[in-house]
Order: C-alpha cells, then structure tokens, then sequence
C-alpha cells in the first residue's frame, strides 16, 4: 500500500506544531504561571498583592513559579533600597508577547463558564420559538 502524497509533509508539519505547543506548555506549566501573568498583566505588583490576586498560591509557590517565569524572561524583578525592602514584579517586554493568548484563554473560559452555566437545551429553545 503506497502513502498519499504529501502525506509526510502534513505529518512533518503536525509534529512541528505539537512540538512547538509542547514547549509552549513546558514554560507555562503548573497551576499558577497562567494566572501569575494574568495578573501582572494589568501591571507591577508587590509578592503579597500577587499572592492575594492568585487565590489558592502559597507563598512557596508563588515564589518558585516567579523565579521560573523571571529565568525564561517572561517576569522581571526589581527590588527596591527601602526599609523594608520592596520587591515589584511585571511582565517583561517578552511576557507581553503573551497577553493575546492569555485574553484568548480568559475569552473562552468566560463563554465555557456561560455555556456550562446555562446551556441552551434545545427544546426549551424550540418551544420557546413555537409560542412565538
């Protein structure tokens, strides 16, 4: 049995795709990056507003997923000669790159939320357009 042509190059094209989604998925992973740059999204924050704005993050946590976002240069950190010391997070130019896909992700979960939370049945739809 012979393969169809441009069979392999579709292959070849498909794993260069996954790939580059894997590697996507290999900075972003965890339950908190997402959300991390979602919220830094609207600007500097402080490691306590971040932790306050991230629900569920413990500050062990929180502090790992900012040191992994800040090595792949996605989050930078400046830390400022006050007493107390503060310490400011933001997206990097780099991080930015991200916020399409981070509004694209919000946009679907606000219509999944919408369509899981009041789902149109079909013959209340039906029934509603016959007594029209």
């Amino acid at each position: 049995m012979s393969k169809k042509p441009g069979t392999s190059e579709k292959s070849e094209v498909c794993t260069e795709h996954l790939r580059a989604i894997h590697d996507t998925l290999d900075v972003l992973n965890g339950k908190w990056k997402i959300s991390i740059i979602g919220s830094l999204r609207f600007g500097k924050k402080r490691f306590m507003e971040l932790q306050r704005e991230v629900e569920g993050v413990g500050s062990k946590m929180l502090s790992k997923e900012l040191r992994e976002l800040e090595m792949n240069e996605l989050v930078k950190r400046t830390v400022y000669d006050t007493k107390p010391v503060t310490v400011e997070y933001e997206l990097t130019p780099y991080g930015k790159t991200l916020e399409t896909i981070i509004d694209e992700m919000a946009n679907w979960g606000r219509s999944h939320r919408k369509r899981i939370m009041h789902p149109v049945n079909q013959l209340d739809l039906q029934d509603a357009i016959s007594h029209l």
